[in-house]
């Protein structure tokens, strides 16, 4: 049941100037296509959307109201998509409405951690996105519940619902001979979906950048705080930040069906920097500048235990995230040789941190957002 909305049909779906753009063979498109079909294509791109759209083509978005999960919904409903937030507080997504059309976008309330209203929010789906993740374990939101339990409830409830395309985003770096145990939940709720429902679609994302992200923003606010931002292990850890809105147009071509069933992408953005790199950028495009020392991972991993008292917002980072950067978080020389990759899924140029980020870090600046503005 739609919120206090009236589903209200539309004559056609309202397909954004940016997606124009992309499907014209901008940010996005798919390349290596001789020139001549890109007009050919983009009717049938179109036309697809269309279809979609006039048949009533239901997705659930697991984690619809998050970060990522916003970028998604849009890109879903400009596919022509009737898309559903699944979230735990669906008064709280009441930002996604005006993403799409009158009655295109909607919450209904569940919960991974029990079975019953995940079961009732897929009946009748098309396609289901499990989005559900979390950085930090704490009672009763844990690894195993959310990860691993989580993801086997959506996968086993979208088998016994007839849904047609599961895609599941888990994370760069999921292994189970990780040290880190958010790693290992990762790699170990891949398998669990992958065993409920085999023909799912697996998304492994590198770390994620936009105006909401935990990664530049996280660093931007510490810089304004403190006038040292410590570096475990030196920052030589290397990343592969991905644009979140890139992600997002992943995902809604993996459910149009132009991913392989049963397949693991590794999705990277396409610069490779390292963790020093990243914070480097990070001051600058806020105005700051900042020593950051080398600290070893111990005294990091020390530090943190230190920290337990603080309030959790006050946390710059938790032990089981230092052992992350123990190891570089890139798209693997396997997954680009089989295109397994955003190339694989239509996004051919993927957006660079600088044509992003600088425009959401101007409010660390220290004289204000506007200070250049001003004669």
């Amino acid at each position: 049941m739609l919120r206090g909305y009236a589903a209200v049909p539309v004559a056609r779906p309202f397909i954004f100037m940016e997606r124009e753009r992309k499907i014209d063979g901008g940010q996005g498109a798919v390349g290596h296509q001789p020139i001549g079909n890109k007009a050919s294509q983009k009717s049938r791109r179109i036309k697809n959307v269309t279809s979609r759209w006039e048949k009533g083509c239901k997705v659930i978005v697991f984690g619809g109201s998050g970060f990522l999960g916003r970028h998604t919904v849009e890109a879903l409903a400009q596919d022509g998509w009737r898309v559903c937030a699944a979230v735990r507080r669906p008064e709280l997504a009441d930002h996604l409405q005006p993403l799409g059309e009158i009655g295109q976008i909607y919450a209904l309330q569940a919960n991974v951690r029990f079975a019953d209203s995940v079961r009732r929010v897929v009946e009748r789906a098309d396609a289901v996105v499990n989005l559900v993740g979390i950085f930090a374990s704490s009672r009763p939101q844990t690894f195993e519940a959310v990860h691993v339990a989580g993801a086997r409830a959506i996968a086993k409830a979208a088998r016994e619902a007839g849904v047609k395309t599961l895609v599941h985003v888990s994370a760069l770096g999921a292994s189970p001979k990780s040290p880190s145990r958010f790693a290992r939940s990762k790699a170990a709720g891949e398998s669990t979906v992958l065993a409920e429902f085999s023909d799912s679609v697996i998304l492994r994302p590198s770390v994620l950048f936009g105006p909401e992200d935990r990664l530049f923003n996280r660093f931007a606010a510490m810089a304004r705080l403190s006038p040292l931002l410590p570096l475990a292990g030196g920052g030589k850890s290397n990343f592969q930040p991905v644009y979140a809105g890139d992600v997002a147009a992943a995902i809604a071509a993996a459910c149009a069906g132009r991913a392989l069933p049963s397949s693991v992408y590794e999705l990277g953005g396409p610069e490779v920097m390292n963790l020093r790199e990243i914070m480097h950028r990070a001051l600058q495009w806020s105005g700051r500048r900042r020593c950051h020392p080398y600290v070893p991972f111990w005294l990091a991993k020390l530090g943190t235990l230190l920290g337990l008292p603080l309030p959790t917002g006050w946390h710059p980072a938790t032990v089981d995230q230092i052992r992350l950067l123990e190891r570089d978080n890139v798209v693997s020389e396997c997954a680009e040789a089989t295109r397994r990759t955003l190339a694989g899924l239509g996004v051919e140029h993927p957006l660079t941190t600088i044509s992003i980020v600088p425009s959401y870090l101007e409010q660390f600046q220290p004289r204000g957002e506007v200070a250049h503005y001003r004669l």
